[in-house]
C-alpha cells in the first residue's frame, strides 16, 4: 500500500492540541522564519509540524519521514481551505468558539488555578490558549468535512474487495487477540435520607451567600464540577438545549443574579445563579454536590444486578432485553448492550486496549459467560456496577476474507477514497498559491507541491 494512502489524513488524528503556535494571517507571497509553508491563506509552522509528529509518536504511531508527514499536512490545509469557501459546508464558526471555551473551562479544572494551567501548557494568557483550541477544533472539522465532500459516494464492490485483498494480503497487519462484549450498568440509587443530606448542604450554602458570602467563593470551596469549579462555577454562553433538562429548566426560570433551590440531575444536585441571559444563549454559575453513592447503596445496587444477571442464566429473560429494561448506560442500552469499538464502530475489542478493570473481570471465562456484579466508573467518573457477558472470543490471526470480509472492505474503500481525494489535490495545486520552504525541495511528494513554489530561508 502506498505511503501516500497510509499518511493523507493523518494530522486529523493526530493532531496536537497544544502545541501554543498560532497562525496569522499573511499577504500572499510573504514567508517568514518559523513557516514551513503557505496554502492559499492557511499556514504550517514548522514548530507545528515537529510538535504534530512528535505527539504522533507518543500515541504509537510510525510517522515515517519527514517528507511523507509533511505531506499529510499539506493535504489537510488544502482540504481545510477549500473547505472555508466551499456554500455547503455549514460554518460552525460559533459553535466551535463555544465549544474551545467549554473545553477550556474542562481542562482548568484540572488545575489549582489558570497560572498552572497556562505554565504547564506553555501559553502567555486564557486568550491565547482559548483561541489554539478553537483554532485547532476547527481545522479538524473543516479538514474532515471537505474530506466527506469529496468521497462522500465512493463505494467498493465485493470484487474490488477481493481484488484488494489479493493485491495487499501480505501486507496487511494481523489481527490481535479480540473479543466481543456486551455489558449492562446501573447507578445505585441514593437513599431518601442522603438525598436529605445533600439538600441541606446546598440549602446551608444558599443561605451562606443570601448572608453576604460570594456564589464564585462558595463555588470554588464546595462544587465537585471539575470543569466549573475552578473559576466560581461559571458556564458562559449556554445554549438552550445544551445542558441537562433539569439543570435548564430550573436556570431559565430564575431572573437575573436569583438562586434556584436545590435542583436534582443526572449528576447530582445543583444550586444555579443566573447571572445574564440574551435570547438563546445565557451565563449561569452553578454548585455541584455530586450523588455518590456510599457503601450501603453500592451493596443494594449489586444485589440489585446479581438478581437481573439470576434471570439471565436462568433464560428468563435475555441478556439484549436486560439491558433495554435494566441498563443505565446510555451508550449501549439501546444495541443489545454490545459494547462498541470507538474507533471503527464494530463489536470487536483489543484484549490489549480494555480498561484495566473489565480485562480483570472477563479474565478466564469462555464465550457465554457472564461476569459477577462489579462496580466501575462511567466517563463522568460516576460509580456505576456492572456486568458484563463475553460474546465471542476471537484469537490473533492473519486477516481473511472468510473471516474478516467487513474490515478488509473498509480498508477497500479508505484505500479508494484516498486515491480520490489524491486526483483532487493534483487538480487544485496548479490553481492554488503555495509556498514551500527550501528545506523540504528534495522531498518526493506524492502530489507536485512543488510547483515553482519552493523559496529560499534567509
Amino acid at each position: 500500500m502506498s505511503k501516500y494512502t497510509k499518511c493523507l489524513f493523518l494530522l486529523s488524528v493526530f493532531i496536537f492540541l497544544f502545541s501554543g503556535k498560532l497562525s496569522a494571517q499573511l499577504q500572499k507571497g510573504q514567508l517568514i522564519d518559523g513557516i514551513a509553508a503557505v496554502i492559499g491563506d492557511e499556514i504550517v509552522l514548522e514548530s507545528d509540524i515537529e510538535d504534530q509528529a512528535n505527539y504522533a509518536k507518543q500515541q504509537g504511531a510510525n510517522v515515517g519521514d519527514k517528507c511523507d508527514f509533511m505531506e499529510s499536512i499539506l493535504n489537510n490545509k488544502l482540504l481545510i481551505y477549500e473547505a472555508k469557501k466551499d456554500t455547503l459546508i455549514e460554518n460552525r464558526s460559533a459553535a466551535i468558539k463555544e465549544m474551545a471555551g467549554n473545553k477550556y473551562n474542562q481542562i482548568l479544572g484540572q488545575f489549582p488555578d489558570e497560572k498552572a494551567m497556562l505554565a504547564a501548557y506553555k501559553f502567555r494568557t486564557s486568550y491565547e490558549m482559548k483561541n489554539a483550541i478553537e483554532k485547532i477544533d476547527a481545522d479538524n472539522y473543516y479538514g474532515q468535512a471537505k474530506y466527506g465532500r469529496i468521497t462522500d459516494k465512493a463505494d467498493v464492490t465485493p470484487n474490488e474487495v477481493t481484488d484488494f485483498y489479493n493485491q495487499f494480503k501480505f501486507q496487511l497487519p494481523n489481527v490481535k487477540d479480540e473479543v466481543s462484549l456486551s455489558k449492562i450498568s446501573i447507578y445505585p440509587k441514593l437513599t431518601e435520607a442522603h438525598k436529605k443530606e445533600i439538600v441541606d448542604k446546598l440549602n446551608k450554602i444558599k443561605q451562606d451567600i443570601k448572608g453576604g458570602e460570594s456564589f464564585e467563593n462558595m463555588a470554588r470551596i464546595y462544587s465537585e464540577d471539575e470543569g466549573s469549579a475552578a473559576v466560581g462555577g461559571l458556564y458562559k454562553n449556554i445554549n438552550t438545549g445544551q445542558m441537562v433538562k433539569p439543570f435548564e429548566a430550573a436556570a431559565l426560570n430564575l431572573q437575573e443574579g436569583e438562586l434556584s433551590d436545590p435542583v436534582e440531575s443526572e449528576f447530582g444536585y445543583h444550586l444555579i445563579q443566573l447571572v445574564k441571559r440574551n435570547g438563546k444563549k445565557y451565563d449561569a454559575r452553578h454548585i455541584l454536590i455530586k450523588s455518590t453513592p456510599n457503601a450501603e447503596e453500592l451493596t443494594a445496587a449489586k444485589k440489585e444486578l446479581d438478581s437481573i444477571r439470576t434471570l439471565i442464566i436462568e433464560k428468563k429473560i435475555s441478556f439484549k432485553d436486560a439491558a433495554y429494561k435494566f441498563s443505565d448506560d446510555k451508550s449501549n442500552k439501546f444495541s443489545a448492550g454490545v459494547i462498541a469499538n470507538n474507533s471503527d464502530g464494530s463489536d470487536k475489542l483489543e484484549k490489549l486496549g480494555l480498561d484495566p478493570t473489565i480485562s480483570y473481570q472477563i479474565a478466564g471465562l469462555k464465550k457465554g459467560d457472564i461476569t459477577d456484579p462489579f462496580q466501575q466508573e462511567d466517563s463522568q467518573k460516576r460509580k456505576m456496577i456492572s456486568i458484563i457477558q463475553v460474546n465471542d472470543i476471537i484469537d490473533a490471526h492473519q486477516l481473511e476474507l472468510s473471516t474478516d470480509y467487513e474490515r478488509i472492505k473498509d480498508m477497500a474503500l479508505n484505500k479508494k477514497k484516498n486515491e480520490i481525494v489524491e486526483k483532487w489535490v493534483n487538480n487544485k495545486i496548479p490553481s492554488i498559491f503555495i509556498s514551500i520552504d527550501n528545506k523540504y525541495k528534495d522531498c518526493k511528494f506524492h502530489s507536485n507541491w512543488l510547483k515553482s513554489s519552493v523559496v529560499e530561508t534567509k
